[in-house]
């Protein structure tokens, strides 16, 4: 059938639009050609959990002399994720039945049924970062203090060549057993407040800071101290209250669902005396970890080592955590960043939220996911990550990847679809806080994936350094300036990787990790994001305006911001070549310096326009 009897997107056929608090009120309506003869239509409505309901429609009217409108209402009580379909019934088929579900809506072939998200009615995200950027920072790689750095371990190189390439070869039995550091710490990173904030900045997202043997420090070792190498607890205080005196926020990473082998919980290595799990059956630790043969047979994270796995459900471990929570946002910390949050289990969660929100309601709390975290099913279950009970966002790795695919293949099929499905999936709450970062420490530099179009190998044993040519840079710096002013306009907050607003280049893991330019700072490009941020700043419309697509064809994206009695567009071509959009609406200016004639925006090729109505 050609005809389109429902899209969950359309006001019209569903409403209110996207998920919806618990105890709201939902109509759906499907649009059915006369001709099919339709004599009942029921919607079919379920949850994993087993419940489900068959809700017969009614005839609701007509539309013209060819559309009839059948129409239910469906109040649901609990929050949880929803799948739907609509069974009409005619004269006409075979069987008597006929099913529509997505794939009749959408461009789609997988027949899967309809969802829908109901969340807590009392469910709400920190207010005051909406509309703000979000800077996060590799510590030991963006400032380096004025206090002389002192290895504090055999397995610490201490590094005099800032900007040199990180170490990162193995030894003969593939383990790395020295880590270097260049010296970055908090003292570095107050330092450059001012700077920071000239981005537009409302939060800083640092990685770890706490104690560990490695320079990325998702190797805990101690909760309760930050490394010595960064500073101590007066220096995080200062750095937080300092922050604050700037309108920013600081965010921290929580790395709960491992520690490290050496840590003074495991202590495999015997650093901290002859306790830790490892050590003592009878430690306090003990219990934490999942021995299968005691003492050197125990689960690893992804199967390192190194990295033994806690038993988050256990009582005495989420206790200490909310110790670990409470003490740092007591010193100043506005909220947590949760490593790999999908293997992290419910009950830790729900816990964590609670702990976190006690301490300060307004703290933010981010999920690292990387699909789409509202079907999102780890470890044997459906997760409720935005439900109102734990998550206030995710890493918002759908908007990244369809940015960066973007960007690298210039194929714009499709890219609106994306936007909207995460728009339509998540809270409205969550959406206006969405990290949407277009890399960071575990992705490859932007630039170089733009400027080298995605095309380089990398393994173990040979990684991706980053080296580029000077006509790879100059494409990827007029890519990167395409594809920022999306992640700028997009629903969410933009979030930027340290150094990436100066044109700072590098390869996998760890040469994304290097240090930050000083001396060789692209000030074009530096200039671009103070615009991109100042933008931001002006503009209320993207604290929680609406996304509306326009178009994806033909190597152009445009789609439309709309609230707070603004309306802001954007138009982005790829194409090697120049463009004349028309606009779907006159009135429009341009802020980023394209001329406009009544409907016709004339667009360079590789470059994004952002209009304002007039």
């Amino acid at each position: 059938m050609d005809f389109i009897p429902y899209n969950s997107r359309l006001r019209y056929h569903k409403s209110p639009y996207g998920a919806v608090p618990q105890g709201t009120e939902i109509t759906f309506r499907i649009v059915l050609p006369r001709s099919f003869g339709c004599r009942e239509s029921v919607l079919k409505i379920h949850r994993d959990d087993g419940w489900y309901r068959d809700i017969p429609m009614e005839w609701h009217c007509m539309e013209g002399m060819n559309e009839e409108w059948w129409l239910v209402r469906f109040t649901p009580d609990e929050s949880g994720l929803y799948w739907y379909r609509f069974e009409i019934r005619n004269d006409y088929s075979s069987n008597g039945i006929t099913r529509f579900d997505s794939s009749m809506s959408r461009i789609s072939s997988d027949g899967r049924d309809f969802q829908f998200t109901v969340y807590d009615r009392d469910f709400t995200t920190p207010d005051k970062i909406k509309g703000s950027v979000i800077y996060q920072i590799f510590p030991d790689r963006f400032c380096r203090g004025e206090k002389e750095k002192v290895s504090d371990r055999p397995d610490r190189i201490i590094r005099d060549d800032w900007g040199g390439d990180p170490c990162w070869e193995p030894s003969e039995d593939g383990k790395i057993v020295k880590y270097d550091f260049f010296g970055g710490d908090l003292k570095g990173i107050e330092s450059r407040l001012g700077y920071i904030a000239s981005l537009g900045v409302g939060v800083i997202y640092l990685n770890p800071i706490f104690s560990a043997v490695s320079n990325h420090r998702y190797d805990t070792a101690d909760y309760e101290k930050i490394d010595p190498l960064l500073g101590d607890e007066k220096d995080f205080a200062r750095l937080c209250a300092k922050a604050k005196e700037k309108g920013i926020d600081i965010i921290l990473d929580g790395v709960f669902s491992h520690t490290g082998s050496d840590s003074k919980y495991f202590n495999k290595n015997r650093t901290y005396g002859d306790g830790g799990a490892y050590n003592d059956k009878n430690s306090p630790y003990a219990d934490w970890y999942k021995f299968t043969e005691y003492p050197d047979k125990y689960d690893c994270w992804w199967g390192v080592d190194i990295l033994p796995e806690i038993d988050e459900e256990n009582d005495n471990y989420i206790e200490y955590i909310g110790f670990v929570l409470r003490k740092w946002q007591s010193l100043g910390a506005s909220g947590w960043r949760l490593d790999v949050a999908d293997e992290l289990p419910d009950k830790f969660l729900d816990a964590l939220r609670c702990r976190v929100k006690q301490q300060d309601s307004d703290a933010l709390i981010i999920g690292e996911v990387w699909e789409d975290a509202s079907d999102k099913i780890s470890y044997g279950r459906r997760r409720r990550y935005l439900q109102g009970r734990q998550l206030d966002s995710v890493m918002n790795y759908p908007f990244s990847d369809a940015l960066t695919e973007f960007g690298v293949t210039g194929i714009s099929e499709g890219f609106n679809d994306r936007i909207e499905e995460i728009c339509e999936n998540y809270p409205k709450c969550v959406v206006d806080v969405l990290m949407n970062h277009i890399g960071t420490h575990d992705t490859c530099r932007i630039l170089n994936r733009l400027g080298t179009l995605d095309k380089y190998e990398s393994s173990h044993f040979s990684r991706y350094r980053g080296g580029m040519t000077d006509e790879e840079t100059a494409r990827g710096k007029r890519l990167l300036r395409l594809v920022s002013a999306m992640q700028f306009t997009l629903p969410g907050i933009p979030s930027v990787y340290y150094g990436d607003e100066v044109g700072a280049t590098g390869g996998v893991d760890p040469f994304n990790r290097g240090c930050y330019p000083y001396g060789k700072e692209d000030e074009d490009l530096l200039e671009w994001y103070r615009f991109l941020g100042k933008i931001r700043k002006e503009h209320p419309v993207f604290i929680d305006g609406d996304f509306v697509p326009i178009s994806d064809a033909m190597g152009c994206v445009a789609y439309m911001r709309a609230g707070r009695g603004e309306r802001i567009i954007v138009v982005a071509n790829r194409n090697p070549h120049s463009i004349v959009y028309t606009l779907p609406f006159d009135g429009f200016k341009s802020l980023t310096g394209q001329r406009v004639k009544r409907k016709d925006l004339y667009l360079d090729a590789e470059s994004a326009a952002i209009l304002i109505n007039v």
